[in-house]
């Protein structure tokens, strides 16, 4: 017997046709992944060896999903749960224990999977079910347990007395396997019933037939095996995952004002002693850094913040923001960005593809797309990069210590030299030297009377 690890075969090959969607269902996204994805972690983390997921409605989309992440098997007919396990049989040896998982329970973690496999090697048995007790078990198969407390068998609910029906311990759908005695069981497995599907609970009937030894292991925790069928479902797990990882920064030392208005993934990092203000989004591949203030009202997606950042009322994706830089209050960083440290940028400012330097000021009203800005720079309100003509995007060079007046226009592709000057209201077409002043503007012309022609 393998003692030290487990394959599991995760099933990912339904519609789910209470989510009313045309994506899998396994890949509707909770906390910043799938929930299948969330599943293949948990298990990876539990000690898995390989993961096996077994496709079928929109194979291509999961497989895409997932990458390189799990092999994937093809379940060409849904033909119920045995018959899908028995697709993973070529890639199993008899030696394997083998973990069946749903793809539909991302709320399971890497902790409850390690104390199932645990459990089900030390008790010696050939096959365990992961059992939970539920405050509302309407729905699920009931556990049912000999005078000993040991398993005897699954009553499904439909099927179960009043007496069943009032037991709390229902059947997670979660099991694990020696793949010696698994797979010659399968082939047992009949479809003698209304939807004339393979069932794997059946496995375990047959297996006590022939005298093995079941075991029924429950979860310290029913949240966790939750399995998700529509969307308030899903709603209800992200608020638990949200929970999880609130509680999970609180505890290491990050100050989380509001935690029924912060919503942050699963795969977000954050620093300690880093506040984080009410009505904030933290998605994707967040880092944060030590002594950040982030929020109130701000939404960030896989973007970097370096320590003493302090940012607000501002939505970042896809870019980096360096130590001590102040942001806000109605910032938008687009794709791209990098923000030096020190750097100041104040209300209404857009910066998109770009580079700012080291203790750069980008006060207020601003676009900046497609720009090289290096360090000690000050934009003055209401310039910017003009980085389109209509057909291709050009990029604008401001280098060090360069002072643009109020509402300039720098047309790219253009490049303002160091230490020099761009007098306010100019339209600067023509790279401007070092230590250089540029004006480009039409003179005043002041029309008398100009009220009596108009009238």
């Amino acid at each position: 017997m393998n003692t030290k690890g487990f394959s599991t075969i995760i099933l990912a090959a339904g519609k789910g046709t209470r989510m009313k969607s045309s994506l899998p269902k396994v890949l509707h996204r909770i906390g910043g992944k799938s929930m299948l994805q969330h599943v293949i972690d948990a298990a990876e983390d539990a000690g898995a060896t390989q993961n096996i997921v077994v496709v079928g409605f929109g194979r291509d989309k999961v497989e895409t999903a997932i990458g390189n992440t799990a092999r994937i098997v093809v379940q060409q007919e849904q033909l119920g749960t045995g018959h899908a396990v028995l697709q993973a049989e070529p890639l199993i040896t008899k030696n394997d224990t083998v973990m069946i998982l749903c793809g539909d329970t991302p709320l399971l973690t890497a902790k409850i999977l390690k104390n199932f496999y645990e459990s089900h090697i030390n008790t010696g048995a050939q096959a365990s079910v992961l059992t939970a007790v539920m405050p509302d078990p309407a729905g699920y198969g009931r556990i049912i347990r000999n005078f000993n407390g040991e398993f005897k068998k699954i009553v499904e609910h439909k099927d179960a007395s009043i007496s069943e029906k009032a037991i709390t311990e229902v059947n997670t759908g979660i099991y694990c396997f020696n793949a010696a005695s698994l797979f010659p069981a399968l082939h047992q497995v009949g479809h003698d019933n209304a939807q004339g599907e393979y069932y794997l609970p059946d496995v375990l009937e047959i297996l006590q037939k022939e005298n093995e030894k079941i075991n029924a292991i429950a979860a310290d925790n029913y949240e966790s095996t939750l399995g998700i069928n529509s969307r308030e479902q899903l709603a209800h797990a992200e608020k638990i995952l949200h929970h999880r990882k609130n509680h999970q920064l609180m505890n290491s030392g990050v100050t989380i004002m509001d935690p029924d208005t912060t919503y942050i993934d699963s795969t977000v990092v954050i620093g300690q002693d880093t506040v984080i203000y009410p009505s904030t989004w933290l998605q994707g591949n967040c880092i944060i850094g030590a002594n950040c203030e982030i929020g109130p009202c701000s939404r960030f997606s896989d973007t970097v913040i370096k320590d003493g950042a302090i940012i607000s009322f501002t939505y970042a994706h896809d870019c980096e923001i360096g130590a001590n830089a102040t942001v806000g209050p109605y910032v938008h960083l687009r794709p791209h960005t990098k923000i030096a440290a020190n750097v100041h940028i104040g209300n209404f400012v857009e910066v998109k593809n770009s580079n700012v330097g080291t203790g750069t000021k980008l006060p207020h009203l601003s676009y900046i797309g497609d720009s090289d800005i290096g360090s000690g720079v000050n934009m003055g309100c209401g310039c910017i990069t003009v980085n389109y003509d209509g057909k291709n995007k050009h990029r604008t060079t401001i280098e060090d210590n360069a002072f643009i007046g109020c509402n300039s226009n720098m047309v790219a592709p253009v490049k303002i030299g160091k230490n020099s000057y761009v007098g306010a209201g100019s339209t600067i077409t023509k790279d401007v030297p070092d230590g250089s002043l540029a004006v480009g503007r039409a003179r005043q012309t002041n029309i008398e009377k100009w009220h009596d022609k108009r009238n």
